[in-house]
């Protein structure tokens, strides 16, 4: 017997949200074939304890694992091929360990912000700790170093401040109105994202600028979400306005992916040389987005 949902271990913080989808798909797969990791194991070329790796976030699968878990489970892997390309280049960037910078749209600018300031005044520190070692305590010496240390830091705690007060404000009012919706949340946070919700029959309205050299509606910056059929969200609004924009009619905006939302896409997909499958994926967002 295959583990219930329940019995799961929750996965860790800090995995990426892209990757968390992909361990999500996978570990619904499994339990949903009924299989043991001891008979997944069996069935594959892979141990047990590489797919309690896998299936627990510790470790990404390689693309032949996800896809001898779909042939072992009877279902096509277009789609765990798409969303662990997109894992596979999240868990890549985070394993390079590239610092933060102020601004970033990889992470909380509150963060980013408050890590660069630590580095700041662990090198100012060790830089005050190594010339007191070379040439005796500071004060000893006379010079204005003291001073001058000490406004080095005060100005970076402060910087590290405003960092954390000015841009959670400015990102949220980059990003809270929503076209169509007559709706704007005021003081949200950088990681909250207004919830989609809609009525019966509700369609929103599509009004699609070009801002930096791209396309887009104003309902999401995506361009790494993975709609397939009946994913519902302000990502599938934005997906429906461009598929319009572009001429393929995705039928009424009302962001739920259907069938027509996804023949539509597969035209386009066909247009740009791209697997006809429907499922809006990152590289059908570069096409939507130009």
């Amino acid at each position: 017997m295959g583990w219930n949902m329940s019995r799961w271990k929750g996965l860790p913080a800090s995995l990426d949200h892209r990757v968390r989808q992909l361990v999500v798909q996978l570990r619904r797969l499994k339990d949903h074939s009924g299989l043991s990791l001891a008979a997944l194991a069996a069935k594959t070329s892979y141990s047990k304890s590489s797919w309690e790796r896998y299936l627990n976030g510790k470790k990404l699968p390689p693309r032949d694992a996800v896809e001898a878990l779909a042939r072992v489970c009877g279902v096509d892997a277009t789609r765990l091929l798409v969303l662990h390309e997109v894992a596979a280049q999240a868990w890549e960037s985070g394993r390079e360990g590239e610092p933060a910078t102020v601004g970033a749209e990889a992470g909380p600018d509150a963060i980013a912000g408050g890590t660069a300031v630590a580095k700041d005044v662990e090198d100012a520190e060790g830089a005050k700790g190594a010339k007191g070692a070379r040439g005796g305590p500071l004060a000893s010496r006379g010079g204005p170093a003291v001073p001058a240390v000490l406004a080095v830091l005060a100005v970076l705690v402060v910087a590290g401040a405003v960092l954390l007060v000015v841009r959670p404000w400015q990102h949220a009012h980059d990003t809270d109105a929503r076209p169509g919706t007559d709706t704007t949340v005021v003081g949200r946070s950088v990681s909250a994202a207004p919830t989609f919700s809609r009525r019966p029959g509700e369609t929103f309205t599509c009004q699609v600028r070009r801002t930096a050299g791209a396309l887009s509606a104003g309902h999401s910056r995506t361009a790494t979400a993975i709609l397939g059929n009946g994913v519902s969200g302000w990502e599938t609004v934005e997906a429906q306005c461009l598929l319009r924009h572009h001429g393929f009619d995705p039928g009424p905006v009302d962001g739920i992916v259907g069938e027509r939302t996804m023949r539509a896409a597969k035209r386009l997909q066909s247009r740009a040389g791209l697997p006809p499958d429907g499922i809006v994926g990152p590289d059908t967002w570069k096409v939507l987005r130009r």
